[in-house]
């Protein structure tokens, strides 16, 4: 009797424990990307960030925003800052410009940016990526790092499927097949996972991990790809040729950025 008492209390707190995770509300990302080609445009989308936009976020309750910019800068002509940003749903997305516009002192500390003439621009172009995070990772994660922002190296990835049938299987590998687990259980400090809504590149799924440096980043991948857990993943038949472009960009963070 006992035992049967015991099973029906494990299986009570199981169900307690899916319901709890099925139930959480997956938070959205918008990702900013700003393309730039000179120290003018990067200095002038900094003091539009740092002064403006990031403390306007901030009075809005969006408390955590990550600012970006890729280590390749120094030679790339194509010079690239992210801005990730937090949101509980597709309604404060939509409510953000509105709020912003009715903002005096956000308009008043980002001028320069905003009333930019059309022969200087800020940037060469941007664009904004919208996601929604995974049912295994259903909220951004600030990471616990202990070096200083320039030694750290963020890494964004960029899964493409060819179908969506095969997309859908990378998302299921990640969810159901655990590879979130994994990247967990060897401290990955990852900030996000998430699937692409709405982007340039589609279907897509996006996530990024971090680490106190590039030698740090390489031990993690080698352990990654050693483990048996991902190894036993990579050789399940239904999750084969699910991604057909992937995309790795080294990020390191700005002094104000949140994350």
């Amino acid at each position: 009797m006992k035992d049967k008492l015991l099973m029906l209390l494990l299986c009570t707190l199981l169900y307690a424990t899916v319901q709890a995770q099925s139930s959480k509300q997956r938070d959205y990302y918008q990702i900013t990307v700003y393309h730039f080609k000179d120290t003018a445009q990067e200095n002038l989308i900094d003091d539009y960030l740092q002064h403006a936009l990031v403390p306007a976020l901030h009075s809005m309750n969006i408390k955590t925003v990550g600012v970006f910019k890729a280590l390749s800068n120094d030679t790339a002509a194509d010079k690239l800052m992210y801005v990730l940003m937090p949101v509980r749903s597709l309604n404060d997305i939509a409510d953000i410009t509105a709020k912003l516009a009715a903002n005096a002192t956000y308009n008043t500390a980002g001028s320069r940016y905003l009333n930019a003439p059309y022969d200087s621009a800020p940037y060469t172009r941007m664009e904004n990526i919208l996601l929604q995070a995974f049912p295994m990772a259903t909220q951004l994660q600030v990471p616990q790092l202990k070096s200083a922002h320039k030694d750290r190296v963020y890494e964004l990835r960029s899964y493409e499927g060819a179908t969506e049938k095969l997309h859908a299987s990378k998302l299921k590998m990640f969810n159901t097949g655990d590879e979130v687990g994994i990247f967990k259980n060897l401290n990955f400090n990852a900030v996000f996972y998430a699937e692409v809504l709405a982007g340039s590149r589609m279907p897509n799924l996006m996530y990024m991990t971090t680490f106190e440096n590039m030698p740090d980043r390489e031990t993690h991948w080698k352990a990654f790809n050693d483990s048996p857990e991902f190894k036993k993943l990579l050789a399940t038949s239904e999750y084969q040729h699910n991604v057909s472009k992937a995309d790795i960009i080294f990020l390191h963070p700005t002094d104000y950025s949140d994350i």
